[in-house]
């Protein structure tokens, strides 16, 4: 049995409860093995706790019954979603190749069901790896439905419907969110994200409604493969939230690229004909689909985990409330990741499951930093950001801001005669030339802003950025050459947008 005198330091006070009466199976149980579920329980084991952590059993599809260990970024979001990603580029790569004295076949044949084999043998590894994790750890995996019976019990349902309960000192809830559908007519014809990385058959027609991340990304995916791509989305502009001027970049690379858009567009009714889905918009079109994507929000994951009856208060949309450290109204009880529906990352979860680490079982009260999150939306070619969007700049400076930008014809596109601008961006305070924010949406820009992210993080100035020599010939070198001011901004007028 561990330690059961350990004490937890937050704010200065220690933390009294008759410990020495109480034994516990586990010092911590975590419900939930996704990204930051198993960081916290590898964490907190590596810091000598005795951790206990459950998963539902394994499908790329998830529902209240399956999951997996790994949850959603490795077995059915980001990393599956960035093979996708990378197959779809292949498409317009090999148009672009002819003019670098590629010699192809006017007919070039695109295989899904191999690409969608190598993907799931992918997750299928993934998985393995994280139970490995988990194991070498020393942290004790069940596999079944958890769920909070008390402030210090789980109720673990196993395969086989027998119900086990096992204490614990400190409860973890590490469960995730899932894709929402829109309460449409026939939307139980649409599909969700989950679906649409394990289609059984590429869609030749699809229509996509939502304007974000997964939005735009599957418009990327499916176009690059050859499909027709409707996009319909509220706003005038898709990825509400980003930048608005890089928001437009994206809109119009899509557009170039073939996606047909619909903004301010909702649809209203699907219907099932031989043809395909027949799809009607709020603007009385039609459209035909072998595929509707419903890409619209997800819901955290707290239906089914009994929290109300324990105490643990939940937020208007079932998000569980947490302080600054992750810790429920409950004392015993804690929150991290999408469950809790602060910035819903995968990297946001795994600090939060390491301060959480520190802060229970390391002596090192930590709260996570959600000051300057780089973040990446894998559209083709990407967006990237870092920092405040010139309209929250605006929004919170007080004085003037410069705003540099560069657009440009990336060297690839000059040979291979795509009609496709690279576009950089820094927002700059005046008064203490300090960078607010930088984006860049245009070929390697994920990889580009994690470097971005670091200086940023460091509080970098602009004259840093413009003492630093550039690597050449590059994209990323525009990001310290950026000289001119594009525009000047008087913050103190505040303009808004609601686009």
């Amino acid at each position: 049995m561990a330690s059961l005198g350990r004490k937890m330091l937050i704010d200065g006070e220690v933390e009294n409860s008759n410990e020495g009466d109480v034994r516990y199976d586990f010092d911590l149980f975590v419900i939930g093995a996704g990204s930051g579920g198993v960081r916290a329980g590898r964490f907190s084991a590596q810091s000598g706790a005795k951790v206990g952590i459950c998963e539902l059993p394994f499908h790329p599809i998830s529902s209240e019954v399956v999951g997996g260990v790994g949850g959603t970024c490795v077995i059915r979001g980001c990393v599956p979603k960035k093979i996708l990603v990378y197959g779809a580029a292949f498409g317009p790569e090999l148009e672009d190749a002819r003019n670098f004295g590629w010699e192809l076949n006017e007919r070039i044949d695109f295989n899904w069901k191999k690409l969608l084999h190598k993907k799931t043998e992918e997750i299928v590894r993934l998985n393995g790896i994280y139970k490995r994790l988990l194991s070498n750890a020393g942290v004790k995996l069940f596999e079944g439905e958890g769920r909070v019976v008390g402030p210090n019990e789980v109720e673990v349902t196993q395969l086989d419907g027998t119900k086990i309960i096992y204490s614990a000192k400190h409860i973890l809830i590490a469960t995730g969110s899932r894709a929402q559908r829109p309460a449409i007519s026939g939307q139980e014809l649409a599909i969700t994200s989950d679906e649409a990385l394990s289609l059984e058959e590429l869609p030749k027609r699809a229509v996509i409604l939502g304007g974000g991340y997964i939005a735009v990304e599957f418009a990327s995916i499916w176009r690059g493969m050859g499909a027709t791509v409707d996009l319909c989305f509220r706003k005038e502009l898709p990825l509400r939230g980003f930048d608005d001027e890089m928001r437009a970049v994206v809109a119009r690379n899509l557009e170039g690229r073939g996606i047909h858009m619909h903004p301010q567009t909702t649809l209203t009714e699907l219907v099932k004909t031989e043809e395909g889905i027949k799809v009607r918009t709020d603007h009385g079109e039609e459209l035909i689909a072998d595929v509707v994507l419903f890409a619209t929000g997800r819901a955290p994951n707290t239906k089914r985990l009994n929290l109300e009856a324990v105490g643990v208060e939940l937020d208007k949309i079932g998000a569980i409330k947490v302080d600054e450290y992750s810790r429920t109204n409950i004392p015993s009880i804690w929150a991290i990741g999408d469950v809790t529906n602060r910035v819903n990352l995968t990297p946001v979860a795994l600090m939060e499951g390491t301060c959480f680490a520190k802060t229970v079982f390391g002596g090192q009260p930590t709260k996570p930093d959600y000051v300057h999150i780089p973040c990446a939306v894998f559209c083709i070619p990407p967006l990237s950001v870092v920092g405040l969007t010139e309209e929250q700049a605006i929004e919170q400076a007080n004085g003037e801001l410069l705003v540099f930008t560069s657009s440009f014809n990336p060297m690839k596109n000059t040979i291979s005669g795509r009609q496709e601008k690279t576009i950089m961006k820094l927002v700059v305070e005046a008064e203490t030339d300090k960078v607010l924010g930088a984006s860049m949406c245009g070929p390697d820009a994920p990889e580009i802003m994690q470097g971005i992210a670091i200086a940023l993080k460091c509080g970098a100035t602009k004259a840093q950025f413009d003492s630093t020599v550039g690597i050449h010939p590059s994209a990323a070198e525009e990001f310290v050459t950026m000289r001119s001011v594009t525009r000047h901004v008087d913050a103190a007028g505040k303009p808004r947008t609601n686009l």
